[in-house]
C-alpha cells in the first residue's frame, strides 16, 4: 500500500492542545505529508482529545464518524488526555485504528508505518503516565494573527476533581533560552500576538517537584521567563493564558503593569468562593488571597481584564455554600466567568466524596453564574465606551466583517477592511452590539499597513 500523503486534525480542549496539534502537524509535513482541512477529506485523521470537557466519549465518537464520512478508508488516530486516560474505551469506537498516550503522541510517525485500516480493533500505545518525563516544545503556526506557545506541561498539584496529572504527568518546562528562540521564530513569521500556554503555567521552571510549604528549587521561575520575553523586539503582544492565583505573585502583577508587551489580561481559576469547598477541592489558597490578587491587579491596572474559572455542584456544596460563593464572586471586580458544571471523574478523590449534588441543581447554579458573567462582562465593556484602545484585527466568520481584541480583551466587530487584518490599530469604542461585542470606529492606521496586504 502506498503511503498516504494527506493528514487532517481535529482538536478538542485547551490552547495547549492546539499548540501540540500544530507541532504534530509540522512533524507530518516535514515527512512529506500535506496537511488539509478536516472537511476536505484526508488519508490520516488525528483527533487530539481533552478529558476536562463532559461527554468526551460521545464527542470522540462523533468526530470519528465525521472523519469517515469524508474519507471512509481513512486511518484514524486518537491522541491527547482522553487517549491517555481511557485508551481501551476509545479502542471500542468503531473506526479507530490507533490510540497514542501522553508519552507516545509526539512519536506518532513511528506508529503509522502500516496505515491499513484495522480489520477488527486498532492498536494502543499508551504507557504509564510517569513515562511522560520529557518536555516537548510546541507552538501553533499558520494563523498570522496569534500563536499559542507551550512553555510548561504536566502538574504536581493534586486538586481532588482533576485528572490532568493522570493524563499529562509531572510538572516540567522548557528552558528560557528555547522559549525565547521559539518566540523569535514565531515573530519572524508576522504573528503579532503570542499566548503563553501550559497546564500550570505559573509553575514554570526546571520541573523539579514542589514540596508543599517550601519554595520550589528551580533554575528559573515564571517571572524570569516573562522578563526575558519582554526584551523581544519583533512581537507586539504577549498574553498569559491562565495562571493559578497562588502563583500570580505581586512580582508578576507589577511586572505586567509596567510592560509594553505583556497585555493587561489575567485569567485566574477560582473554582469556588467558599473556603470549605476550596479545602475539599485541595486548592492551594483561600478566597481572601484571591480577593487580594484581584485588588492588586486593579490597583495597578484599573483597565485590566480578569477572567475567572468556577465549578458548581462540587460534592458537598450546599445551597448556603453556593450562595456564599456567588456573593463573593459578585463583589469581585472581575470581567467574565468560565462556569463548569462538576462532573464525576474516575480515579479522583472527589468521585468518592459524599454530598452529591443533583444534576438539575448543578445546572441551575451554572445558569445563575452564567447570567452573572454576562452582567460582569457588560459592566466591564461599558466602562470603555467612548474611549480609544488598540485592537489586533483578525478574520470574522462573516466575510463582510472583521473582529479582534483590544489589549485588555474587549472583543470588537466592524466592517471588513482587508488592509487592517493582522494589524494593530487604534479604535474608538462606540457601543455594545446585539452579539455582545463592541462596535468601533478606526481612528489611527499603522504607517506600515500596506506592507502586509
Amino acid at each position: 500500500m502506498a503511503t498516504p500523503r494527506t493528514v487532517a486534525f481535529y482538536t478538542l480542549g485547551c490552547k495547549l492542545n492546539y499548540s501540540e496539534s500544530s507541532s504534530i502537524g509540522r512533524l507530518f509535513e516535514d515527512n512529506g505529508f500535506t496537511q488539509v482541512k478536516f472537511e476536505e477529506g484526508a488519508d490520516i485523521y488525528v483527533i487530539n482529545t481533552c478529558s476536562v470537557t463532559d461527554f468526551a466519549d460521545r464527542k470522540c465518537r462523533q468526530i470519528v464518524r465525521r472523519a469517515l464520512r469524508h474519507t471512509p478508508h481513512a486511518f484514524v488516530v486518537v491522541v491527547g488526555c482522553y487517549a491517555q486516560l481511557k485508551s481501551q474505551e476509545i479502542l471500542e469506537i468503531e473506526g479507530v485504528d490507533l490510540v497514542l498516550g501522553a508519552a507516545e503522541k509526539f512519536k506518532i510517525l513511528d506508529y503509522v508505518n502500516d496505515l491499513s485500516k484495522a480489520p477488527d480493533k486498532g492498536l494502543v500505545f499508551a504507557g504509564e503516565v510517569r513515562e511522560a518525563k520529557d518536555f516537548i516544545n510546541s507552538f501553533s503556526f499558520g494563523d498570522r494573527t496569534r500563536s499559542f506557545l507551550k512553555v510548561q506541561d504536566g502538574c504536581d498539584y493534586k486538586c481532588s476533581f482533576c485528572t490532568i496529572p493522570l493524563a499529562r504527568g509531572k510538572s516540567r518546562s522548557d528552558t528560557i533560552e528555547n522559549v525565547v528562540e521559539n518566540a523569535k521564530k514565531i515573530a519572524s513569521s508576522g504573528v503579532k500576538e503570542i499566548v503563553l500556554t501550559g497546564v500550570n503555567l505559573g509553575d514554570f521552571g526546571n520541573g523539579t517537584e514542589v514540596i508543599e510549604g517550601t519554595k520550589p528549587k528551580k533554575e528559573a521561575m515564571f517571572i524570569d521567563l516573562i522578563r526575558e520575553l519582554d526584551k523581544i523586539e519583533d512581537i507586539e503582544r504577549f498574553r498569559i493564558s491562565s495562571i493559578e492565583p497562588n502563583l500570580c505573585t505581586d512580582e508578576v502583577i507589577e511586572f505586567v503593569a509596567q510592560s509594553d508587551l505583556f497585555v493587561p489580561h489575567f485569567h485566574m481559576p477560582l473554582q469556588s468562593g467558599n473556603n470549605k469547598q476550596l479545602r475539599q477541592m485541595r486548592r492551594r489558597y483561600k478566597r481572601n488571597l484571591y480577593a487580594d490578587r484581584v485588588q492588586k491587579i486593579k490597583s495597578l491596572m484599573p483597565h485590566a481584564c480578569i477572567g475567572v474559572d468556577v465549578i458548581v455542584g462540587f460534592p458537598g456544596e450546599t445551597e448556603e455554600d453556593f450562595l456564599e460563593s456567588y456573593q463573593f464572586i459578585n463583589e469581585l471586580d472581575i470581567s467574565y466567568l468560565h462556569v463548569f458544571t462538576y462532573s464525576e471523574r474516575p480515579n479522583t478523590l472527589a468521585n468518592e466524596m459524599n454530598g452529591v449534588v443533583p444534576i438539575e441543581e448543578r445546572r441551575r447554579r451554572n445558569e445563575m453564574l452564567r447570567i452573572l458573567s454576562e452582567k460582569k462582562k457588560r459592566h466591564f465593556y461599558k466602562q470603555f465606551l467612548g474611549r480609544r484602545r488598540d485592537v489586533l484585527f483578525e478574520v470574522h466568520k462573516d466575510p463582510n466583517l472583521m473582529t479582534g481584541f483590544t489589549d485588555n480583551y474587549l472583543k470588537i466587530e466592524t466592517t471588513i477592511d482587508p488592509s487592517l487584518l493582522n494589524q494593530i490599530a487604534t479604535v474608538q469604542l462606540m457601543n455594545i452590539n446585539d452579539n455582545g461585542n463592541l462596535d468601533v470606529i478606526v481612528m489611527d492606521i499603522p504607517e506600515n499597513v500596506f506592507d502586509y496586504v
